[in-house]
């Protein structure tokens, strides 16, 4: 597998950008975004979860930038996917939350790629603190998500 690499100073884990994209990594990025899911987006119902869930494969094989985090033995805990300027998803698996991974992944994609938006559910104030601690601020807020589901989402853009 082709990918940059680089070692992390907060943890052992490995960041690298995920350029080949195969269905068995696709499928475990896919389980690890479910359970990450399950743990934060707590305001979701099963079945709810699993309709989005169908979205997700597509969603990991056309971000324009994926990196992935791994634990000392390969396996995924985390992972952000980015478009330009925009972070459109970053999640840590459920047992490796406060562990610093989001924090390596969000670092990363800011002081690399020049990541300066992103958006939050507003039923996961978790994630807007985690942003806001970053130095995104609340831009503005919609009653709905980008697919149309009542969930409101918080637009966040870093204040520099």
């Amino acid at each position: 597998m082709k990918a940059e690499e680089e070692k992390t100073r907060e943890n052992s884990a490995t960041a690298r950008e995920e350029k080949e994209r195969s269905a068995a990594t696709i499928e475990r990025l896919v389980a690890l975004w479910e359970r990450s899911v399950r743990a934060s987006h707590t305001f979701l119902s099963d079945a709810e979860v699993q309709r989005i869930k169908g979205f997700i494969p597509t969603a990991l094989r056309n971000f324009p930038t994926l990196l992935v985090v791994e634990n000392a033995e390969g396996v995924p805990t985390a992972f952000a996917g980015v478009d330009g300027r925009r972070l459109e998803a970053l999640f840590v698996d459920a047992d490796e939350r406060g562990k610093g991974l989001g924090t390596l992944l969000l670092r990363r994609c800011v002081e690399e790629l020049g990541v300066d938006d992103t958006t939050a559910n507003e039923q996961n104030p978790a994630a807007t603190r985690f942003y806001e601690r970053f130095g995104f601020e609340v831009e503005r807020r919609t009653e709905r998500d980008e697919q149309g589901a009542p969930y409101p989402l918080l637009y966040l853009k870093l204040r520099r």
